[in-house]
């Protein structure tokens, strides 16, 4: 290959006197999984074709010849027809290759006014507001599981736990919901998310702006975006939004590997509150009683990845000098192992979640197990004008009692709340059940019946709006098929 040859393939090298060593091109090339890329950076090409019309680069026939070509190579990339090669060291070379190949001196014309700084900004970050639509839509799945389940079971008892010991009776419902409102908050933060980064960096160039490129607002409209950023070499300089976009999902994965920790509890022996479909468990490969939550540890596993992707993207960017630095590359490394990890585990749970079964009886029998009902005592002797502290001292009195005698607080009688104290009467026991536990706590957000049914009926209609933003955007690569 004569240098001349060899220098077509890259975008720079023109300066230099000899080729790049052979560890250079191995450490500069992209991973494959870059590659992803491709439908974002033919798209944005178009719109900059158009920019270069602007400027007078190219006349509107040469225009509709680059993008009847980058069109055709979008349909061919997909069809597996075409394909980098070792030598192109990144998306950018290897389409202006096959450009070049299809259109000749007119494919180099495409260069003119940008850069691969803002080009991959852009790329990435039109990605990242594509995927962000799909993670959202999975993550609403998820929510839609859980409140299915809630409207099953608002009316099946469990204990509540706080320090993974028993504490009170509540809804299984309002359990379940308690997770659907992590998820509906990290949906939001998606969409806050989404927000920030409609700002396209096309124009930024390399870094201070282009002289060719000098309608950017119009391109970011063509783009799917609100407007360009507002400082050029912030716009190439800066991946706050692809750590952002890494928090949120990482927040998001500590939520559900929070739900996966119950989810083991809830389906071992020991508690019995669910059973999980076969489709959605595994066994051993020596123990055939076997029947394994895999799909929740799996997903506690993956949020460590998740974490580790956030963590690596904030120590990439500590200390970086604006503008642009090789070390940003390892934006698309991070945000990628986070998205990869997410498509597999997030439907999974969602399955596993929607097709659980819930014993219902073990629940209730078990929500009064450890003394739950204790609050309900101490309560009750509040509200005759008990000073709660006494009451307390009271209430764990009865508890002593109780345990001496190997009984619950539901099973006590007239004689043994005489014997703890004189105030403890007879009609406390109306309120030493499970269900009149639950029904007290009547409050705004309480586990109480009529309160769960509210809860699940203003989460539907936040699930609603999370449905119409997601159905509402359109993919700026479908220009391509146009």
């Amino acid at each position: 290959m004569n240098a001349m040859t060899e220098q077509s393939v890259r975008l720079w090298g023109a300066r230099f006197r000899t080729s790049p060593s052979p560890e250079l091109v191995a450490l500069s090339r992209s991973e494959s999984s870059y590659f992803r890329l491709v439908p974002y950076d033919l798209t944005s090409s178009i719109s900059h074709a158009r920019e270069l019309v602007r400027a007078g680069i190219l006349t509107e026939p040469e225009t509709e010849t680059v993008i009847v070509a980058i069109k055709q190579i979008a349909a061919d990339y997909r069809a597996g027809s075409i394909e980098p090669s070792p030598a192109d060291e990144d998306i950018h070379t290897f389409l202006e290759r096959i450009l070049g190949e299809r259109i000749g001196i007119l494919g180099g014309k495409l260069r003119a006014g940008r850069s691969r700084n803002d080009q991959a900004a852009n790329d990435l970050k039109l990605y990242l507001r594509d995927v962000a639509r799909g993670i959202g839509a999975d993550i609403l799945l998820l929510q839609q599981a859980l409140v299915g389940q809630a409207e099953a079971h608002v009316m099946t008892l469990t204990s509540g736990f706080t320090h993974l010991q028993p504490a009170q009776p509540i809804s299984f419902a309002h359990q379940l919901l308690a997770h659907a409102q992590t998820f509906a908050r990290d949906l939001e933060r998606l969409r806050d998310w989404d927000k920030r980064a409609a700002r396209s960096p096309l124009g930024a160039a390399a870094m201070a702006g282009s002289s060719i490129a000098v309608q950017p607002e119009l391109s970011a409209h063509e783009l799917g975006y609100d407007a360009p950023c507002e400082n050029s070499i912030d716009a190439v300089g800066s991946r706050d939004h692809v750590a952002e976009f890494l928090f949120v999902t990482a927040m998001f994965g500590v939520h559900m590997s929070r739900l996966a920790e119950e989810l083991f509890l809830w389906s071992s022996r020991q508690f019995r509150w669910i059973e999980m479909n076969d489709g959605y468990a595994t066994g051993s490969s020596i123990m055939p009683q076997k029947k394994n939550c895999d799909i929740a540890e799996l997903t506690r596993g993956r949020a460590s990845r998740l974490i580790g992707s956030l963590t690596t993207m904030l120590v990439a960017l500590k200390g970086l000098p604006f503008a642009y630095n090789r070390d940003l590359a390892e934006d698309k490394h991070a945000a990628f192992d986070t998205i990869d990890a997410l498509t597999l585990v997030v439907p999974a749970m969602a399955g596993l979640v929607r097709t659980m079964h819930v014993n219902v009886d073990v629940m209730r029998k078990q929500s009064v197990d450890g003394f739950t009902l204790a609050t309900e005592v101490a309560d009750w002797l509040a509200k005759t004008g008990v000073p709660f502290s006494e009451a307390h001292e009271i209430t764990g009195s009865l508890v002593r009692y109780c345990e001496d005698k190997n009984i619950g607080l539901e099973d006590v009688s007239d004689a043994d709340l005489a014997a703890v104290d004189a105030r403890l009467l007879p009609s406390i026991k109306a309120s030493l059940t499970a269900q009149a536990a639950v029904d007290a706590r009547k409050g705004y957000g309480g586990t109480a019946p009529d309160r769960v049914n509210e809860q699940i009926t203003r989460l539907k209609a936040v699930l609603d709006s999370q449905a119409k933003w997601l159905s509402s955007y359109t993919s700026p690569t479908t220009a391509l098929e146009r």
